[in-house]
């Protein structure tokens, strides 16, 4: 499978559709299966805040990966990302009622980086309750 969005298309400042990923308790527990990172402060309240945190809090790596599907359904092939880095700056806290959490993700194109290789920077900006969860989030895509 190859990107569907052809490099000459895109221009410095496009914006990619915005998508926004629910996350509840049971999305924590499947990823915990999934990924095999079961530590308490995804799933055991109580210890959550011992450690000092406000609640329960999504695994990172999911915050990561959830981030990331703007540009992988954007791009249209999941391999078209070259290069991918955040900073966590904020936990996604997610509540233990029906409605959980939600990661609100937008992205740009912020640069075009190589014409040869078809490549651009695609900035991203992850929130949660209102806070910026990732910083310096950035992936370098290449295009058709």
């Amino acid at each position: 499978m190859t990107a569907q969005i052809a490099y000459a298309e895109v221009a410095t400042g496009d914006e990619l559709p915005s998508a926004v990923f629910p996350v509840t308790r049971e999305t924590l527990v499947r990823y915990a299966g999934a990924s095999g990172d079961f530590n308490p402060i995804h799933w055991n309240e109580r210890f959550a805040k011992e450690v000092g945190l406000p609640d329960v809090i999504a695994h990172g790596m999911f915050t990561m990966a959830a981030a990331i599907r703007v540009v992988t359904d954007w791009a249209g092939d999941p391999a078209a990302v070259v290069e991918y880095g955040v900073r966590f700056t904020k936990p996604v806290v997610v509540p233990d009622d029906d409605t959980g959490a939600r990661i609100e993700v937008s992205a740009t194109v912020a640069a075009k980086l190589d014409d040869e290789a078809r490549t651009v920077r695609v900035d991203l900006i992850a929130r949660s309750a209102g806070q910026k969860v990732l910083g310096m989030a950035r992936a370098v895509v290449r295009l058709a």
